[in-house]
């Protein structure tokens, strides 16, 4: 009888950073209206009231050291240095009586500012 090869029955790949479907759609909605492509782009800058920023806005392109990912045909990028910062993070949008925002959901972060704008590490 041949050896019988055994393969898992399930592989989980998880992308370094997710884009929620809530999120995916704003971005499209705002790059529309605005005659972008649909990238947001996330970077982490010093600064803020926790330490370090978060900062968005909608890209032209991916730059060749960042990492993609995509939902509902929306890209989230994020370059090699602020991905270390947000690793195993989750992209949302709120809409909620304090306004509407993207909001950063970051494993990693040990305390971060009310407005949810800037963490520490």
């Amino acid at each position: 009888m041949p050896a019988a090869f055994l393969f898992p029955t399930s592989h989980v790949v998880t992308d370094p950073i997710q884009l929620t479907s809530s999120a995916a759609k704003r971005v499209a909605a705002i790059a529309a209206k605005q005659g972008k492509p649909a990238i947001l782009r996330l970077s982490v800058e010093g600064g803020g009231c926790s330490g370090f920023q978060y900062r968005f806005g909608l890209a032209d392109a991916v730059d060749g050291d960042d990492t993609a990912v995509e939902t509902d045909g929306v890209k989230l990028v994020v370059d090699s240095v602020s991905l270390d910062l947000v690793r195993g993070s989750a992209v949302d949008f709120v809409d909620n009586l304090g306004g509407q925002a993207f909001k950063v959901e970051n494993p990693q972060a040990q305390a971060g500012c009310g407005c949810g704008s800037s963490f520490s590490i």
